[in-house]
């Protein structure tokens, strides 16, 4: 089994993002607002924008028309291509397509460093 030590737990904020290699391949590392890791391939199934140059946020939802709230602050990794949207904490799901997702990684914390494997 690979693995890669992406960095200390505290060296990454609340929505950031960060690039790194897992073998040959470029996974992108997500930190959600609750401290939470995940890592998916860091190229969008869309048209294979670098999702590591995109962003955590959040996505409008609506029960009623015309009504709309604000939820999953810093949820909703954000391609900066096409916009495409992607739900880390659903296993990587489009949100406008959930039978479709990223392909992920586990990520394990071990003595506070964020380990990716394949």
């Amino acid at each position: 089994m690979k693995q890669q030590t992406v960095c200390h737990v505290n060296d990454m904020q609340p929505g950031e993002l960060r690039e790194t290699e897992l073998g040959r391949i470029s996974i992108v590392v997500c930190k959600t607002p609750d401290g939470e890791f995940y890592a998916f391939t860091n190229k969008c199934i869309h048209q294979g924008g670098p999702l590591s140059k995109g962003k955590l946020c959040g996505a409008p939802q609506s029960d009623n028309p015309g009504e709309y709230t604000f939820c999953q602050d810093g949820e909703i990794l954000r391609c900066p291509w096409h916009g495409r949207e992607f739900n880390v904490k659903d296993d990587g799901r489009m949100l406008a397509n959930p039978k479709h997702k990223l392909p992920s990684f586990p990520v394990k914390i071990e003595d506070d460093y964020v380990i990716v494997y394949k």
